[in-house]
């Protein structure tokens, strides 16, 4: 008999439906089009870019996702529909209002209106998107729609730009008796930074959970994972993580802040910073991915500011690239964001080894420094000496790659 691989996408948890296909957005020929839906209906939570400029399908989802339950999200790639005006956003609302009428029609989903549909787009900013095509990709879609692992990965291809491999993440633990499992899938290889990123991120559970908590759920997930991670400093108009809700694992509903729901809080946060790991070392042109934590810090955002100010400074990500364990830049970085710090305590390790202390130098390993900058992943640790406070932050190397990737994306 053969054996049985466990799904470990976002179909996993019950009572969620995916596809994902090509629909002719994309001239390179990749899939630009999925379609994710809960037949019985769902609670939703999202959290969007803070970036004053924003898509159409941000404006539309924004208001869709107060509706009681949410039945479908629809995704394009390829083209951002963002800056395109009053046709950009009728544009948004037709999608909506074609995977409801789809979804009726083939699903028999009778109660399913365009408000309980989100949408979401990434790519090429400025350009309208290809209705007739979109259109179509939408029937197709929902005639393929699977709870299968198959579905859920294509669902994850269709939703990648500058990505070069899906990035998916799964979870099952117990809550009062019953499994409940949360998957995710996300995109996003560069214009990425704190508060989002370019990304779209996606998330399913089966956990019986009221929306209020789902979305407070959701943004603590978000505050510890996503918007720890910084590319290049930049976030897109584009930015959405979307987390649906069935309710169909049978647990006990999560209705106030008690144990269970510290517990569901606890492993969305956990998933979800795997992907932004994922989302590291997929990253444009980057080779290893770095975590900088900033402790002995006088205030919370001090630490944010120091750990971030690191993680995007150009030098040092060149030198990481390099294996180069130039800890001055690190020192440099820090001191120039204004953060209250003593240099007379200032310290500063490379995973274990330490090359900075108490305000001056230490007598290290060159080699094994450079070892350590050199592994795929490394944690660059840096005590300001003045409080008790802590932050962190995920970056990456930069890499002729990266300068290749933009240079010949499409203007």
């Amino acid at each position: 008999m053969a054996k049985t691989t466990k799904n470990n996408t976002i179909t996993s948890p019950k009572g969620f439906l995916a596809a994902g296909l090509y629909c002719g957005v994309k001239a390179s020929g990749r899939y630009d089009l999925g379609l994710l839906v809960c037949p019985t209906g769902a609670k939703a939570a999202a959290v969007f870019t803070t970036n004053t400029v924003v898509s159409a399908a941000v404006t539309v989802s924004k208001e869709h996702v107060k509706s009681p339950t949410v039945s479908a999200v629809v995704v394009n790639s390829g083209c951002a529909n963002a800056c395109t005006g009053k046709l950009g956003l009728n544009n948004a609302n037709k999608m909506c209002t074609k995977t409801a009428q789809e979804l009726k029609n083939v699903h028999r989903l009778s109660s399913i209106v365009r408000q309980s549909i989100l949408v979401a787009s990434t790519g090429i900013i400025g350009e309208q998107l290809p209705m007739g095509k979109i259109v179509a990709g939408i029937s197709q879609a929902t005639a393929t729609l699977s709870d299968s692992s198959k579905a859920g990965l294509d669902f994850a291809k269709a939703i990648m730009t500058t990505d070069t491999k899906p990035k998916q993440a799964v979870r099952r633990f117990v809550i009062s008796g019953s499994e409940v499992t949360i998957a995710g899938t996300v995109k996003g290889a560069g214009m990425i930074a704190p508060n989002m990123a370019t990304t779209l991120c996606f998330l399913t559970t089966d956990a019986a959970i009221s929306k209020p908590l789902l979305a407070n759920a959701l943004k603590s997930a978000m505050d510890g994972s996503l918007n720890r991670l910084t590319v290049d400093g930049h976030q897109s108009t584009n930015d959405t993580a979307i987390i649906l809700a069935s309710g169909l694992a049978g647990n006990r509903s999560i209705v106030s802040k008690r144990p269970r729901y510290k517990q569901f809080t606890k492993v969305l946060g956990e998933l979800c910073e795997d992907l932004a790991q994922q989302m590291a070392l997929d990253a444009e042109g980057a080779t290893r991915m770095f975590k900088v934590v900033v402790k002995g810090a006088a205030t919370k955002a001090d630490a944010a500011k120091a750990s971030r100010a690191v993680a995007d400074y150009p030098l040092l990500k060149c030198a990481i690239h390099g294996g180069d364990p130039n800890w001055g830049r690190i020192i440099c970085a820090v001191g120039s964001v204004g953060v209250k710090l003593n240099p007379a305590k200032l310290s500063c390790k490379l995973d274990r080894v330490t090359v900075f202390k108490n305000g001056a130098p230490t007598k290290f390993d060159r080699k094994k420094a450079s070892e350590v900058v050199s592994r795929i992943s490394h944690t660059i640790t840096v005590d300001l000496g003045i409080g008790r406070e802590s932050d962190f932050c995920y970056g990456c190397d930069l890499s002729a790659g990266y300068v290749k990737i933009n240079a010949d994306y499409h203007t």
